[in-house]
């Protein structure tokens, strides 16, 4: 019996702990294990510059400089491989959730690695560019993380159970109510809702989106001009503007979410192509400290 009872609680303990690891963020992957490595990485680069005797001083042409400028170059190579591994699935000791957080913790170590390389030695040349580039790349990663650790739940909060494309039909829907509720409005007050009919919930341009204002917005100025008192039927009127009043809350939902979403999907716009000019202008570096050496 108590052997029983003990096998059934290491079945519950080794399910616990499955279901702890599934629900793990990326950050706090098998108990920031990549944090530590990082870590310890940027305190071995730290001491052992300070204790290393190079003379005349620190660069990046000493051989201590040569040794942090290859692993330094190795390791963005190898950072740049996480496009490649999303395309793969599984859930071992690398699995995605594991080699995102590795390249989270060891780019950030970066930061050490190559400002240590260049021995605080920086000027208008395409070796400080490469650094200048790098440290770009890093802060357009920091500010992924941090949106992607933040703004999914708003996300989700936001949409309550909606698609994109849900919240496009009930616009809609509301849009066909609108045509058949304005009808016995004088062509005066008619004008501003016919407006509202044709206005594109997606205008406004990229700016827009992302700021969440939409100054021109022809279902708040029907709102607006229906506030006015006028000639037309006071019951009618009453109804188009409660059926406004829902299509503004409707839309303002589906702009909060594309605002989100691109939020979320615009620092990829800026870290991806950093990337790959950190990688020419590191290839440039490379070659021009061996055609010089």
């Amino acid at each position: 019996m108590a052997t029983l009872f003990r096998r059934r609680r290491s079945k519950a303990t080794q399910t616990e702990r499955v279901r702890e690891r599934r629900h793990e963020g990326f950050l706090r992957y098998a108990g920031f294990r990549w944090a530590k490595i990082s870590g310890g990485l940027c305190l071995l680069i730290i001491l052992s510059y300070a204790l290393v005797d190079v003379t005349p001083r620190h660069n990046g042409g000493s051989w201590y400089g040569y040794t942090l400028g290859t692993i330094g170059a190795l390791l963005i190579l190898w950072l740049t491989a996480l496009g490649y591994r999303k395309r793969k699935m599984t859930s071992d000791h690398w699995s995605l959730k594991a080699w995102t957080s590795a390249h989270v913790y060891l780019g950030l170590s970066l930061i050490v690695i190559g400002t240590w390389h260049t021995g605080f030695q920086l000027g208008w040349n395409v070796h400080t560019l490469a650094w200048a580039l790098m440290m770009l790349v890093i802060l357009s990663g920091l500010y992924g993380i941090i949106v992607y650790a933040t703004l999914p739940q708003a996300l989700s909060n936001n949409r309550e159970q909606m698609t994109q494309m849900q919240m496009l039909e009930a616009i809609r829907a509301f849009d066909r109510q609108l045509h058949s509720a304005a009808q016995p409005l004088t062509p005066e007050d008619t004008a501003p809702v016919l407006a509202a009919l044709d206005e594109d919930p997606f205008a406004g341009g990229i700016v827009a989106r992302l700021r969440g204002r939409y100054p021109n917005c022809a279902t708040a100025a029907a709102l607006r001009a229906l506030s006015l008192p006028r000639s037309s039927d006071a019951a009618a009127r009453e109804k188009v503007v409660g059926l406004l009043k829902q299509k503004e809350a409707a839309l303002a939902r589906l702009r909060k979410h594309l605002r989100i979403r691109g939020l979320l999907e615009i620092w990829l716009y800026a870290h991806v192509p950093l990337t790959f000019a950190l990688i020419a202008a590191l290839s440039a570096h490379i070659i021009s400290v061996f055609f010089y050496w």
